[in-house]
């Protein structure tokens, strides 16, 4: 499918209120009474209305979006007294977490630009990106707990389109964008929350395989790859949808291809390259090479944005070990549009990946009931951060680990469906 094609058979007004559709009704699956926390760009003004609208018809009781101004972000970086790089807003942090406590849903739609911190002080960045994780520590473990329904959609941005598109004119920059996003995000069918659910069995169907044959880590090997990751003990398969502890199954996802689980942080050896650049917090980091010895990262070179990269992993000491380990196969129809989104909700989509950092509860048996000496005891990871960054090509094998030896899962980026 080519990600940049007009989908001119429906106006974009009515593919944006599917968008919304499928954001409430399968992403979400908000529940009659519960109250809806949404964070925005400026710019997702239009889809935010919509979201709001369909929201309220399924019962929501409260719809709150708290918008974000990149160019006001921006300038905080440009004008503020160095102070000002270790402060949050954690009143505002404690109140986002206090409505997860109190069963809000949570949905966030991204888009924010690409580049709004090209060029700024990277230990600048660094210490905001800290301060910040430090405050939303909380609301990040309700989420990662998977206590509440929650979600992730993507809305086109001049910014993020420019970004894309670079030599467009902005108003096609932007609707090469769009197409892209309502193509990804499977909207571009007859019946789009019917072509979901059919995508979630699939998913469903792959993870439980996975399950079925519980290997204790998974080997991936390829040009600049030979890594073994070892899995968290009592590790479970996940894709698609699944059940938060509020008892609403949702998606948290839109799109996704992804199934995944919790590798053990100190059963990671060998070696391995990024397939695809990272995008982080305005820097494009290419060529992401690393080293792990017991599951730490004890290398770590970058062609560009290596001092970027280091900044990362110096976070804490999670952030040189996995808390993901994800398999996408390569003819995803993100990796087969051939773009480069530099937006990690839809690159992580094109390929298998890993995750520095935070491991999610979810991902193991019983884990969301665990604190997090007992999760740490079974292997998962804690940090303040959690970047996922692409390992999986059409050049990349994976095959899975346990004392009978080894199992094809993975050739030339496809499934073995034999395994």
């Amino acid at each position: 499918m080519d990600g940049t094609a007009q989908l001119d058979h429906t106006s974009h007004d009515a593919m944006l209120d599917r968008l919304a559709q499928v954001c409430v009704r399968v992403g979400l699956n908000l529940a009659h009474d519960q109250e809806l926390v949404i964070t925005a760009p400026l710019e997702a003004a239009p889809l935010v209305r919509r979201v709001t609208e369909h929201a309220y018809k399924a019962g929501a009781s409260l719809v709150t979006c708290l918008y974000v101004d990149g160019v006001s972000a921006r300038a905080r970086f440009v004008h503020a007294p160095d102070t000002a790089f270790d402060v949050a807003a954690t009143w505002l942090a404690d109140g986002i977490a206090n409505a997860f406590r109190n069963n809000a849903a949570r949905l966030a739609i991204t888009g924010e630009d690409p580049a709004l911190l090209s060029g700024q002080d990277p230990d600048r960045v660094a210490r905001a990106n800290r301060a910040n994780a430090r405050a939303n520590q909380a609301a990040l473990g309700l989420i990662t707990g998977f206590a509440i329904n929650w979600n992730i959609v993507a809305c086109a941005t001049p910014a993020w389109a420019r970004t894309m598109f670079p030599g467009e004119p902005e108003e096609v920059a932007l609707s090469r964008l769009w197409s892209a996003i309502f193509a990804a995000s499977r909207l571009d069918g007859p019946d789009p929350v019917a072509a979901w659910q059919a995508h979630d069995a699939a998913l469903h169907a792959r993870a439980a395989m996975l399950n079925d044959r519980a290997f204790d880590a998974l080997h991936f090997r390829g040009p600049g790859t030979d890594l073994t990751v070892g899995l968290a003990n009592g590790h479970r398969w996940l894709g698609g949808s699944g059940t938060a502890r509020n008892g609403i199954t949702c998606l948290p996802n839109i799109p996704t291809e992804e199934v995944f689980t919790a590798p053990h942080k100190d059963r990671v050896d060998g070696h391995v390259r990024a397939t695809k650049p990272l995008s982080y917090q305005g820097t494009l980091i290419e060529e992401i090479a690393v080293r792990f010895e017991g599951g730490r990262i004890v290398d770590a070179t970058a062609s560009r944005g290596e001092t970027v990269l280091e900044r990362v992993l110096g976070t804490d000491d999670g952030a040189r070990r996995l808390g993901e380990v994800a398999l996408v196969p390569h003819g995803s129809p993100i990796s087969q549009s051939g773009l480069l989104f530099q937006n990690t909700l839809f690159d992580e989509n094109a390929a298998s990946h890993i995750a520095l950092g935070q491991a999610y509860g979810s991902c193991l048996d019983g884990g969301t009931s665990l604190d997090a000496s007992a999760l740490a005891a079974r292997g998962a990871n804690s940090s303040l951060i959690h970047i996922d960054w692409m390992i999986g090509s059409g050049e990349i094998e994976v095959d899975g680990l346990d004392a009978g030896g080894r199992a094809p899962l993975m050739r030339g980026g496809e499934w073995v469906d034999a395994a």
